[in-house]
């Protein structure tokens, strides 16, 4: 009987252990290097740009850093590989990644407001 009890309350302090882990790495917030690598990759498996432009001729710009959020703007790259007047870069477009959620969002230009790109978690 001591042996089962012992057994059983290892195995909760264990599990107890893991959960106060899980919940210790999801409550570090992201730094604008994470952020940046997070909506990255997000871009990349949603395949948001596929059909439009290559993520080789995207470069990424902090535009705004908030204690809540990092704003990222996305520009064409314009040169020889990319095409495009080599003295210009338009945006394409800018997103919002949270610090402490992970969520992205992406600034929708007609409302002016945010409407969320990803609902899974890369984290």
């Amino acid at each position: 009987m001591k042996i089962e009890f012992r057994l059983i309350t290892a195995f909760i302090a264990v599990v107890l252990i893991s959960v106060a882990i899980a919940e210790g790495a999801r409550s570090r917030p992201l730094d604008e290097v994470g952020a940046l690598e997070l909506l990255q990759r997000t871009l990349k498996r949603d395949h948001v740009y596929e059909k439009r432009i290559s993520l080789d001729c995207i470069a990424y710009g902090t535009e705004e850093t908030t204690n809540a959020y990092f704003e990222f703007v996305l520009r064409e790259i314009h040169n020889a590989k990319c095409g495009g007047d080599p003295e210009t870069s338009p945006a394409i477009d800018r997103y919002r990644v949270y610090r402490h959620s992970g969520k992205i969002q992406q600034w929708e230009a007609a409302d002016d407001s945010g409407s969320r790109i990803s609902a899974r978690q890369t984290r």
